[in-house]
């Protein structure tokens, strides 16, 4: 089975940037909300950096030379447009060398209240042998990841793969269990909600993360 790590299982001040990301009194503040999203990304980068292989490194001071342990490789950062945009500056604000991926995946709706999963664009370094790590706020059925994953092993194999969701709902998380490989894997969550509306929203979630950090936007319908 894949490893799943819930930061918000632990007493932090993670949960705090939680709580005003679902907070309908805060939410209004956009920059507020980008914010949040950025230190969510930040501390996720730093929890992952711990499961890095790390070298010894000889570093010359003014003074001296001292032995500094620094990361083998750097990681692939990769985001889904728009939502994932402030968590992925959060990240790239620690893997501040890491090469960087972005994906445009979205819910294309019709009139039967139906949707499918399109992506129609990427942008990527090669991803063979590397470690990714990728970033969506909100993680409610998985398609979009899914859809996500497959498009990114068409170009390459990652090595190691790192999904990152500020919010995930139970089925989610079990679509990305049945659906991602279980030796290479690890599912990073903030918090999971049980419930899914019909429309695909979670319950209690936050609200649409994208129209939050950056407005509302018209959905084409079909």
């Amino acid at each position: 089975m894949k490893s799943v790590r819930n930061l918000g299982l632990e007493n932090s001040i993670f949960n705090q940037y939680i709580s005003e990301l679902r907070n309908v009194d805060v939410q209004g503040d956009r920059m507020r909300f980008r914010r949040n999203l950025e230190r969510l990304g930040q501390i996720f980068a730093y929890e992952i950096s711990k499961t890095f292989q790390y070298k010894p490194v000889e570093v010359t001071t003014p003074l001296g030379t001292k032995t500094m342990y620094l990361m083998e490789e750097q990681p692939i950062l990769a985001t889904i447009l728009r939502a994932g945009l402030p968590m992925h500056q959060g990240m790239l604000d620690i893997f501040d060398h890491a090469d960087n991926a972005f994906i445009s995946a979205f819910r294309k709706h019709y009139v039967d209240g139906t949707f499918d999963i399109q992506i129609d664009y990427m942008s990527s370094p090669e991803m063979e042998n590397r470690i990714l790590i990728i970033c969506d706020p909100m993680l409610a059925t998985g398609q979009s990841m899914i859809c996500t994953y497959n498009e990114i092993m068409a170009m390459g194999a990652p090595k190691y793969f790192h999904v990152v969701s500020a919010i995930a709902s139970t089925q989610g998380v079990q679509y990305l269990q049945d659906n991602l490989p279980d030796t290479n894997c690890t599912i990073w969550l903030g918090a999971v909600d049980d419930e899914l509306t019909a429309q695909s929203y979670i319950v209690p979630g936050l609200g649409d993360a994208g129209d939050l950090a950056y407005g509302s936007k018209t959905d084409s319908i079909i």
